[in-house]
């Protein structure tokens, strides 16, 4: 395959990733994916055989694997400042979108497909979920936190992050976001406090 190709089969990746952002999983048609990533509609079918349910898994991988990517970038500083720029960083999306452009992940979590694209997709969107919570829990357990303690804030700040992306994007206002931020350090700061006290203590 040439270098070429391979840009061609990327950039449709990449296409569907900003069509599932904006516009959301039954929106994005095969046929504007190619349209916007300039390649051959013809050229499409041959790099993804399976049509859409394909595209649409490895565009929600590939979205997953940037998060997760950034995520981990961000924790190298700390994890309060890792959780912070993790927020920030969706917060940017929104406002430099105009609150138009979400998470590509979200929109294939909770739409139903009308079409071929199901469990595949789905399973993907789980797996980036799955992913995220992973490298927070492991930024806890670095701090002391452990077990269902970890897992529960790791499943917490992901859930509040993307439901606040929803928000924000529904009301077109970027403060439900915000809000939501705010909230999520000092619950952080209390589970690490409650974690190190003795056990009489925390009785």
């Amino acid at each position: 395959m040439s270098v070429r190709q391979t840009d061609s089969r990327q950039r449709v990746v990449e296409a569907a990733a900003g069509m599932l952002a904006r516009h959301g999983l039954n929106a994005t048609s095969i046929r504007e994916m190619a349209r916007r990533a300039e390649a051959p509609l013809g050229s499409t079918y041959h790099h993804f055989p399976a049509g859409k349910t394909q595209v649409i898994v490895e565009a929600v991988d590939f979205a997953g694997a940037y998060t997760a990517q950034q995520l981990r970038r961000h924790l190298q500083a700390g994890l309060f400042e890792g959780v912070a720029g993790f927020i920030a960083m969706w917060r940017e999306t929104l406002l430099r979108s105009n609150l138009h452009i979400g998470c590509p992940v979200l929109a294939v979590a909770v739409e139903e497909p009308l079409d071929e694209v199901a469990e595949e997709a789905q399973a993907a969107a789980a797996r980036a979920f799955e992913e995220w919570q992973r490298i927070l829990c492991e930024a806890f357990a670095r701090e002391g936190l452990t077990g269902e303690q970890a897992v529960g804030l790791a499943t917490l700040i992901v859930a509040s992050v993307e439901g606040a992306i929803a928000m924000a994007r529904a009301y077109r206002r970027i403060e439900p976001f915000d809000r939501t931020a705010a909230r999520l350090e000092p619950i952080i700061r209390q589970a690490l406090v409650d974690c190190t006290k003795p056990a009489s203590a925390a009785e």
